[in-house]
Parts: C-alpha cells; sequence; structure tokens
C-alpha cells in the first residue's frame, strides 16, 4: 500500500517548521520579521501562483500579474505593514509569448505604481510546465500583527464581501449557476476572482486595535480555524452575519448549495481579524474612516475545537471541508 502524503498542513508543521528562524514564527504565520533593530519591523511573505490552480490558463496575463502582487499585499495588509517592494520569479513554459510577457509587466508596473511597490529583482527560468509565478513582498511595520494574539472574547471581524471571488471561479469556467445570473452579477463575481482587492487601508486600524489578524485566501472557514489554532482558542460565528454581496446572495438563491462554496471557497483575500471588547468600536470606526467595510461575525472562545458556525436558528451548521487544500 502506497504511503499516505502529507497534507499542506502536516508538510509545513513536521518537514519544514522545524528549519525555520525564531521571526518565522514556526511557519504558524503568512509572514516573517527579519531580525532588525530599531522601531520599525521589516516583514516579509512569499506566495506562488500556478497556472489552472490560481488562475486560469487564458486568463489575460495583465490581470495575472496584478493578482500575483496583489495577493502578497493582502498578507501585508494583514500584518499591518506598509509595502516597500517586491522580488519576482518566473517559470515560464515552453509555449510563452512577447506578447504575453509585455502584457504580463504592463499589468505588473500599473499595480507596482499605484501601491508604491516597485519591483527589486528576481529570476526567470524555464518549466516544462505549467506557468509558475513567484513574488516576495517585503513591508514596513511598526507593530506586526501575528494570528496567535486572539483571547477568549475577543470579537472576530472580516473585512468587505465574502465567497465572491470563490463563486467567480465558477462563473469564469461556465457552471450552470452563472447563466441563472444577470450580466452585472456574473460581472461583479467575475472581478472580484480576477482581480483581489488587498486591504491596505485598514493597515492603522489593525496596527492599532487588533489582538490577531490574517488574510482570507483559502476560505473563511479554514483560515479562521488556523488563527484560532495559533491563538490556542475556539469561536461561535453567526453565519447569517457573514457579509454577503448582492451577486454572491443571487447565486445563492439560485442555488443553496453555493452558500457552503462561499464559506469555504478561498481566493476572498479579505482581512479577518479579531479585536478585544472594549477595542471593537475604536476598530470599526478606524475601518469606516478608512472606506472599509469591517462586520462583527461571532466571538472567541475558550477551548482548542475548531469554530462553530451558527444558522439564523441557532442551529448548528457543519461543512463537508473548511477551506480549500492544496493536498
Amino acid at each position: 500500500m502506497a504511503e499516505r502524503r502529507f497534507s499542506e498542513d502536516e508538510l509545513i508543521a513536521e518537514i519544514f517548521a522545524p528549519l525555520a528562524a525564531e521571526g518565522g514564527f514556526g511557519l504558524r504565520d503568512d509572514a516573517a520579521l527579519l531580525p532588525l533593530r530599531g522601531a520599525q519591523e521589516i516583514v516579509v511573505t512569499t506566495d506562488a501562483l500556478v497556472s489552472g490552480v490560481h488562475f486560469l490558463p487564458d486568463d489575460a496575463p495583465g490581470l495575472v500579474a496584478r493578482k500575483a502582487l496583489r495577493v502578497n499585499l493582502s498578507d501585508l495588509a494583514a500584518k499591518a505593514a506598509e509595502p516597500i517592494g517586491f522580488l519576482l520569479t518566473l517559470a515560464l513554459p515552453p509555449d510563452w509569448t512577447n506578447d504575453w510577457a509585455r502584457g504580463f509587466a504592463a499589468g505588473l508596473a500599473e499595480d507596482a505604481r499605484a501601491f508604491a511597490c516597485p519591483l527589486y529583482g528576481g529570476d526567470t527560468t524555464a518549466t516544462p510546465g505549467p506557468l509558475t509565478i513567484s513574488i516576495t513582498a517585503f513591508g514596513r511595520a511598526t507593530r506586526f500583527v501575528s494570528r496567535s494574539g486572539a483571547r477568549p472574547g475577543d470579537r472576530i471581524f472580516v473585512s468587505g464581501t465574502i465567497g465572491d471571488a470563490a463563486l467567480g471561479l465558477g462563473v469564469a469556467r461556465g457552471e450552470a449557476f452563472a447563466e441563472r445570473l444577470g450580466e452585472a452579477a456574473r460581472a461583479q463575481l467575475l472581478d472580484r476572482y480576477l482581480l483581489p482587492r488587498p486591504r491596505l487601508p485598514l493597515i492603522a486600524a489593525l496596527r492599532g486595535h487588533a489582538s490577531a489578524a490574517m488574510d482570507i485566501s483559502d476560505g473563511l472557514g479554514g483560515d479562521l480555524a488556523k488563527l484560532l489554532r495559533a491563538s490556542g482558542v475556539s469561536a461561535r460565528v453567526e453565519l447569517a452575519r457573514v457579509p454577503l454581496s448582492d451577486a454572491t446572495r443571487a447565486a445563492v438563491a439560485v442555488e443553496p448549495a453555493l452558500f457552503e462554496r462561499a464559506i469555504t471557497g478561498g481566493d476572498d483575500y479579505e482581512i479577518l481579524c479579531c479585536a478585544a471588547p472594549a477595542a471593537c468600536a475604536a476598530i470599526t470606526q478606524a475601518a469606516r474612516e478608512a472606506g472599509v467595510a469591517l462586520t462583527e461575525i461571532g466571538a472567541a472562545t475558550a477551548g482548542a475545537e475548531p469554530p462553530q458556525f451558527f444558522g439564523s436558528t441557532g442551529n448548528i451548521i457543519n461543512f463537508s471541508r473548511l477551506s480549500f487544500s492544496h493536498f
């Protein structure tokens, strides 16, 4: 019988975490701190995008480039770190073209300017496929907001709306539910899949008031479970309070099973954060002033159990899985 391979979490915890430096937090966070002296800290994060996994092969190269940078900026935002710059690694398959490279570079340049996050270097190489893009981004923080600071009683918040990108992937793939949506709803979901919104305007709110934070990349359900494990707490979540866009509500109305995908499907790149009860008014006010909606969805509780999700009638909702997993 073939040996069972590690899950993604096991691969990180059992194989690579023992190699981590002190500033790597046992690889339990989305970013690390470089050991520098002074009032500010240098935060570093990296993410890889693979064709057919994180984007579709026919997605426009400029949008792929912008997504690759933005998912890293999302990690910096969750750590309350202002972007400094980034490194880029491209592994190009045999069928790449000059036009693709020009389009990719144009999209990357647009966002590098918009977010004041310039390119400092990197590497290019060939691969038999598929196309793989890796960006390492650097940020500057006066207070690093980790995953591990939540305490029982802290309130749990999410920014923006949840589930749009996961359903947008379904639109991009031409799933049947998309045909039953209006054109505006399809466009909204597709846009959220193609182009994440890194919540950099929330940096001041998180730095000043959050006890723990991370961005939502693999699904609200699973990423909340990761934050809770890092903090050594559990949680109760009221699903009726999870913010959904009109487009996602329309999709769930035509196919109710899509609600689970919205909660667990990933690619939101919204901020999941916690705040002590005394800080709730301040963090929501700071978010409001920054122009980003921040919605309270539950509370951290004592214990080590996975989060519990409750429906509108107080019933416990169990999902078949909590998040996207690569393995």
